[in-house]
């Protein structure tokens, strides 16, 4: 029996109250016929997350429930996209923040935090909407209050009156977690965090507050050092979640689009499948040589301090939706290191792919475009002519083979030379994953090659000259060669060819003393300095320089 309404209240007493206390009123009392949603049902962790019983409607899947135990520290939700990840996140901060005073989330930068895991449809602001827990986002103090809902302390007293705070921070300011405490922690997407080493440990050193602190890692995986360690640690607790296993709430567009792009890939094992992929063997390119040398983002370093800027393209053959895209590449250059810039490569028409290099070309300040004119001759510049009349265009004809181009670019990488300024997914898959001789090479990375091709002096046509990776003997009881090679780590040549690794550093190296020498590919019975690669020739016991000292000596 419903209890009688009080008597001698007027209930409309409100509608005379300040404006900012009738909208408090209203708001509360429009909560209050909400229904409420609950995300963890009664069947547990065996249940699918379809609609049953009083749940008639999509709530936790079993692979969205928190792990079980207490012998855990790190639970790693390695998901496709749209798998689920952001909502099983922000669930999951709701129900911490509950019981837990402080927490944190971190994303790879504020707008994915704000747009993404607080503001987002399956964010935070709508969990708590659903649970009908009024949350507070100051996005000036980058936090969220919730009411505090422990148990009052022995005399009665609420025991956190400024409510429970959840506090967020960025991949790209790891020095901010020095100081905070939490006692749990949601990591999104930390695998496309370039400073991730530095956000982790400064954020364990902060999680120490409850008897369990506990961190959520939600990603797409990316095969990188820091996410096998962290795959490795015995106190992490790793679930995969494909794609499919959400597919009844995605939209028909988002299943039309990425299925049709990523399935019966190796990228799709990853995008949608949420899988960590290991190199590919025979592959110039490793995700390694990528990541140790990737620009932080703490260092400051943009395009605005290149010394010189080109925008690479490989044109497509086509312009139909089944050819191939168009790699359009920004590199530049300081001193001896290269850098990508960025990536603008998409399936163009012709007119299309001028307007985006012409664009590329603006954004980015750049001192050339050159381009690949294999596929349609004088009609790439011609293209690129009838978009914009001013601005310096190089043509390179790629009559050399893939390989021939990409090994000493790929050798620039494992010298630590080439850096990448930001996470470029698609262009490094390709890199990771082309294998000479097993298909064409891909469009991005013919493109990259071009591109610092042209800016470390390779010049004219695309066909560089490029170490055999086989030192000539010299002819004599024993050469500079022989006596310098085990300082270096290298054979003597009684031990035979020595393997090398394509090493292309075309310097104006001042007193290059031009240690050892090798076969040019492109001139029979050419030697190159491995240095500096100048043509060399032996005069005595000494390799020298051919075009300048050996003028001199005749």
């Amino acid at each position: 029996m419903a209890s009688p309404a009080p008597t001698g209240v007027d209930p409309t007493e409100w509608k005379n109250w300040d404006q900012k206390s009738k909208e408090k009123f209203l708001a509360a009392l429009a909560n209050s016929k909400k229904k409420k949603f609950v995300w963890y049902c009664k069947k547990g962790r065996t249940c699918d997350g379809t609609p049953h019983d009083e749940y008639d409607y999509p709530h936790a899947r079993g692979d969205q429930w928190p792990p079980e135990g207490t012998d855990w520290l790190t639970w790693l939700l390695k998901g496709g996209r749209g798998s689920g990840k952001t909502r099983s996140g922000a669930e999951w901060v709701r129900y911490m923040s509950t019981r837990f005073e402080r927490g944190s989330i971190i994303g790879p930068t504020l707008p994915h935090v704000r747009d993404t895991m607080v503001e987002g449809d399956s964010g935070l602001l709508f969990v708590f909407a659903q649970a009908k827990i009024h949350a507070l986002w100051e996005p000036s103090k980058r936090r969220i209050t919730i009411p505090c809902g422990c148990r009052k302390d022995a005399d009665g007293d609420i025991r956190h009156p400024n409510g429970h705070i959840i506090q967020a921070f960025t991949g790209e300011e790891p020095e901010r977690l020095r100081g905070p405490q939490h006692a749990y922690v949601w990591l999104d997407e930390p695998a496309h965090m370039p400073l991730i080493t530095a956000v982790w440990d400064n954020m364990m050193f902060g999680l120490r507050l409850g008897s369990h602190p506990r961190v959520l890692c939600s990603t797409t995986p990316l095969p990188t050092k820091w996410m096998k360690a962290l795959i490795a640690e015995p106190d992490t607790i790793s679930v995969t979640v494909s794609t499919y296993a959400n597919m009844a709430n995605l939209a028909p567009t988002f299943k039309k689009v990425m299925l049709a792009k990523y399935e019966g890939t190796r990228l799709g094992r990853q995008e949608l499948h949420g899988e960590v992929l290991e190199d590919v063997e025979g592959a110039l390119w490793s995700w390694e040589m990528i990541e140790d040398n990737r620009v932080s983002p703490e260092s400051g370093l943009t395009y605005k301090d290149m010394e010189r800027i080109g925008v690479a393209i490989d044109p497509a053959g086509t312009s139909t939706k089944r050819s191939d895209e168009t790699g359009i590449i920004v590199v530049g250059k300081i001193g001896t290191h290269y850098y990508v810039i960025a990536d603008r490569s998409d399936r163009y028409t012709p007119n299309g792919w001028a307007k985006a290099a012409w664009r590329a070309y603006d954004d980015f300040d750049a001192d050339f475009i050159i381009a690949e004119k294999n596929y349609g001759g004088e009609m790439v510049l011609s293209t690129l002519r009838n978009e914009r009349s001013d601005g310096k265009v190089e043509l390179v004809n790629s009559r050399r083979g893939k390989l021939i181009r990409a090994e000493p670019i790929s050798g620039l990488y494992e010298q630590g030379r080439v850096h990448h300024l930001d996470v470029f997914g698609e262009f490094e898959e390709q890199l990771t994953t082309w294998v000479p001789g097993e298909g064409d090479s891909p469009d991005r990375m013919d493109a990259m090659v071009h591109g610092i091709t042209k800016l470390s002096g390779g010049g004219g046509d695309a066909s560089i000259a490029v170490p055999k990776g086989k030192m000539p003997r010299k002819p004599g009881p024993r050469s500079m060669a022989d006596r310098m090679g085990p300082q270096f780590g290298l054979p003597t040549h009684a031990s035979g060819p020595v393997p090398v690794h394509a090493g292309f550093d075309p310097r104006n190296i001042p007193g290059c003393k031009h240690p050892f020498a090798f076969e040019s590919h492109t001139e029979d019975g050419a030697l190159l300095c491995q240095d500096c690669l100048h043509p060399v020739h032996w005069v005595g016991d000494q390799l020298t320089r051919l075009d300048i000292e050996d003028r001199v000596l005749q």
